[in-house]
């Protein structure tokens, strides 16, 4: 399936993609973006949950972004949200629902914009088609949220009924424990796979599980882990910023989301340029033009 692929040849294609690429910058780019996006995305999703036959859905998402978030930044998205949470608000779902998706999806089109960068290839979507795919992937990504938190309400409720019935039990509490994880893990790979496969402007197939997806869920674990630990116990930006110090650890993190996507998408384009069936870089489709391997 691979033309020689080593160990050192990949690692030393990958030293030279992010460098060409810059995806440091690239990153850069997408924490800004994705800082302008996540507010009007977390309002939108606000304000649809209250609608939705299932109860506590919001408060499963606010405690994922509880643990995931540093303290700081959470506090930020928090305070934006409580406004919207708990209370159904037709204005925002009538006048304003496009103005919100456009805001909202400011950081799909940025997303859109790096990988044409990772595999090479302009952007030859027309603006309002481009934006338009940003628009649905948006939509499908609210989808994926309030579906994946959904099924952790259900499981929860699932639990307390179990319990109920049988009794708690460190066997339950660790099985629902792990369905939790399960739920999250293949969200998370979901949603890399869409982003891989529609985002960029090249043909390719839908692959739930790609190299890159799955070390971007295990990168995004990690990091968002790590960096939390690491903001509570090490770094304090409040007493160095002041006030717009949790801003910052906010931009930070979405920096860091930025890069794993950008990472996870270098290794798929490496890895399929190699493949006996894939694409060459700069190559929209497969056998496009004539290529060899990737080469300064």
């Amino acid at each position: 399936m691979f033309n020689d692929l080593s160990i050192k040849q990949f690692a030393t294609d990958f030293y030279r993609e992010i460098n060409e690429d810059n995806i440091f910058m690239g990153a850069a780019a997408l924490g800004f973006y994705l800082t302008l996006a996540i507010f009007p995305a977390l309002i939108l999703l606000m304000t649809i949950i209250p609608y939705l036959p299932i109860e506590e859905v919001d408060e499963a998402l606010m405690d994922l972004l509880g643990q995931a978030l540093p303290e700081e930044a959470y506090g930020i998205v928090e305070e934006v949200v409580a406004d919207v949470t708990g209370e159904r608000r037709g204005g925002l779902l009538s006048l304003s629902l496009l103005g919100t998706l456009w805001a909202a999806s400011t950081g799909m089109y940025a997303t859109m914009q790096q990988l044409n960068i990772t595999y090479n290839v302009k952007e030859a979507r027309s603006f309002l088609k481009a934006r338009a795919t940003a628009l649905v992937l948006s939509l499908l990504f609210g989808l994926l949220v309030i579906g994946a938190f959904s099924l952790i309400v259900l499981g929860g409720r699932i639990e307390d009924w179990l319990g109920d019935q049988m009794g708690y039990s460190d066997a339950l509490l660790i099985f629902f424990s792990v369905f939790r994880w399960v739920v999250i893990v293949i969200a998370l790979l979901l949603g890399f796979a869409i982003i891989y496969r529609f985002a960029p402007n090249v043909e390719q197939k839908f692959r739930f599980i790609t190299p890159g997806s799955v070390i971007g869920t295990i990168l995004i674990i990690i990091v968002s882990i790590g960096f939390t630990i690491y903001t509570a116990n090490f770094a304090d930006y409040n007493a160095t910023y002041g006030s717009i110090g949790a801003m910052i650890i906010l931009m930070l993190w979405l920096y860091i989301a930025g890069l794993v996507i950008l990472i996870g998408s270098e290794i798929n384009v490496i890895i399929e340029h190699y493949s006996s069936k894939g694409k060459q870089k700069g190559e929209k489709k497969e056998g496009e033009h004539a290529g060899g391997k990737m080469t300064d």
